[in-house]
């Protein structure tokens, strides 16, 4: 299984199993989340870009991961990415890099299954 493949039906699983919980803030957590990157007064590419850059400099994979995802789905380049990535590494200074490579690693990863 690839590594996308892999995250995507992890993710997908246990988001599942979390709002079976039926837990009104976890809930409202999670529409928070859609309904901010929401097209709006900024669009979506950018939206995605904004969460992209903020999960890197909070190192968080799996949000990375997330936002490659849709980054991807929304037809960004690999100049944009790493435009992004560059950011996220000025912001986060050089405790940022280790997530810089899973990230590329992943990028790659979805454009070798397009």
């Amino acid at each position: 299984m690839s590594t996308v493949t892999e995250f995507n039906e992890y993710r997908a699983k246990m988001n599942e199993r979390i709002l079976s919980a039926d837990n009104k803030v976890i809930k409202r957590i999670f529409n928070l989340d859609t309904n901010t990157f929401a097209e709006g007064a900024l669009g979506v590419k950018t939206k995605e870009l904004l969460g992209l850059a903020c999960s890197m400099v909070l190192r968080c994979d799996d949000c990375v991961k997330y936002h490659l995802g849709k980054c991807h789905e929304l037809g960004f380049n690999d100049e944009e990415i790493f435009e992004a990535f560059a950011v996220a590494n000025l912001i986060g200074g050089t405790i940022v890099i280790p997530h810089l490579r899973r990230a590329t690693e992943f990028w790659d990863s979805l454009k070798a299954e397009q």
